[in-house]
């Protein structure tokens, strides 16, 4: 059970074992924003093209008819990642050795939606993947293996989500291995320590130019690709892809270099590196300030 990209590795790597993949579930496909295209996730293409049967119901609660094909396919065990939906508890006793996440934090930090993005704008120094049976409630049930990773300071929720989802396919089989023939040992997390990423939304992406340089490049990289974080300036919207902490100062806001370097708080500075105009593509920094309005002295004010 998955839906996004990030899932896809650990689908391959199930699916090249010796174990049979009896269905996967994922959610179902969306309008996409522009036209009526119908954009499949990349759970259900890859299902597909490893012709494995993929379901997408809508909903899983009061759902009769998956929970009767689930119980019919008598599973052993049930892998979720990223999946995308809640697993209601009449289901959750359908298969005989239960639901196991793979969840990209290190519980009981970071439980929810949106733990990679939350961890690199809070600055972590690491992260990593938590494999956990699902119980009733979110991201809080026993866990057996945690492996972590380093967060570099200038690693993108990109590049950090690749990472784990190597990982992730690499150490999966071992732990199916451990969970089917009851080797596998889940200790309760410490439920006082648990703390939520919550899902990233647009008002999320909006920049402060009053917070520290590396508050703001935690939130540059946190939300790279999307939704991105953006400044406005003459009612446009700028996604600033890459940027680095910088060494002048100024006023908060201002613009202090002709290469898009701007004052933040603490006599502090960023210097952007990549910028992408809405609507438009994205631009290394020289070429953009070569036809750009946003000079030397403009002040970008928080929206």
């Amino acid at each position: 059970m998955g839906t996004p990209l990030f899932c896809v590795p650990i689908l391959k790597s199930l699916h090249q074992s010796r174990y049979n993949i009896a269905a996967v579930y994922t959610q179902p496909p969306k309008k996409s924003n522009r036209g009526q295209k119908i954009n499949k996730s990349p759970i259900q293409v890859a299902s597909e093209i490893l012709n494995i049967e993929s379901r997408t119901p809508r909903t899983l609660k009061d759902n009769n008819e998956e929970y009767k094909f689930l119980k019919k396919i008598e599973a052993d065990l049930a892998i979720v990642c990223a999946y995308g939906q809640i697993i209601p508890k009449n289901f959750l006793n359908l298969v005989k050795k239960g639901f196991v996440n793979i969840h990209a934090s290190i519980l009981p930090k970071w439980r929810g939606a949106a733990p990679i993005q939350r961890s690199i704008m809070n600055l972590d120094f690491e992260t990593g993947i938590s494999i956990m049976k699902i119980n009733e409630e979110l991201d809080s049930g026993p866990v057996s293996n945690i492996y972590k990773i380093k967060v570099g300071q200038n690693q993108n929720a990109q590049e950090i989500s690749e990472k784990l989802s190597s990982l992730a396919a690499e150490k999966i089989l071992e732990n199916v291995n451990d969970i089917l023939s009851d080797k596998a040992k889940f200790v309760d997390q410490d439920h006082l320590k648990a703390t939520y990423a919550k899902k990233i939304h647009k008002e999320d992406s909006q920049i402060d130019w009053n917070e520290d340089a590396s508050k703001i490049i935690g939130k540059i990289n946190g939300l790279f690709p999307s939704p991105g974080a953006s400044f406005s300036f003459n009612g446009e919207r700028y996604k600033i892809l890459k940027a680095e902490i910088g060494n002048g100062t100024g006023l908060v806001g201002e613009i202090i270099s002709n290469q898009l370097e701007v004052a933040c708080n603490n006599n502090q500075s960023i210097k952007i590196l990549e910028i992408q105009r809405q609507g438009k593509r994205p631009q290394q920094i020289s070429e953009f300030m070569l036809g750009s309005q946003i000079k030397k002295g403009s002040k970008l004010l928080n929206v």
